[in-house]
């Protein structure tokens, strides 16, 4: 275990805001790694193409192949590597993969929270590959998440942020937590 090594581990529903979170972390010069990528490289690694359905199915078989844990397993030793004592980890989904993070570093979990109306709209205009295309999709990709435990996840941060406002206003409350942190 490396308690030297803080992990600030952000949990948050698909538009919620983690990358948004991540990001000003990475301008802080905080190093960022996002769990959605293990998936990513896994869905490139198997030749498929990166649709919301493929990942999300991937992400499912790969937790039933190598456990619960297994998107935190792999990035372990990617955080031991990095020589920052402080690392951001986004998009944390499990209590197996909060737990895996414990047994290895100092945690820190901060949730972001916002309404599934303003997730829905920030996906719309992101229209990244794997995001939904309408509430149908929209409402399959969130039950996926919960059906993980990411709700047990948010449930049990140390701090939440509710991002319901501007993104000025959410950029504020994220250098007001990073500050109580450093």
């Amino acid at each position: 275990m490396n308690r030297e090594k803080t992990v600030i581990a952000i949990a948050a529903m698909p538009g919620a805001g983690k990358g948004t979170a991540a990001e000003l972390a990475s301008d802080r010069g905080i190093p960022v790694i996002i769990c959605g990528n293990v998936v990513r490289e896994e869905a490139s690694r198997r030749g498929m193409a990166q649709t919301q359905e493929n990942l999300g199915s991937l992400m499912l078989r790969m937790r039933d192949e190598e456990g619960p844990d297994v998107v935190v397993r792999r990035l372990i030793p990617r955080i031991a590597e990095t020589e920052s004592n402080i690392v951001v980890v986004e998009g944390l989904r499990s209590l197996d993969e909060l737990k895996l993070l414990r047994r290895h570093f100092k945690v820190r979990l901060l949730a972001i929270h916002s309404s599934p109306d303003q997730r829905l709209q920030r996906l719309l205009r992101r229209r990244r590959s794997d995001d939904p295309s309408d509430y149908e999709e929209f409402q399959q990709r969130d039950m996926r998440e919960l059906a993980v435990g990411i709700g047990s996840v948010i449930a049990l941060a140390d701090h939440l942020i509710v991002n319901d406002s501007t993104i000025e206003a959410f950029k504020s409350e994220l250098n007001r937590f990073y500050e109580e942190v450093l």
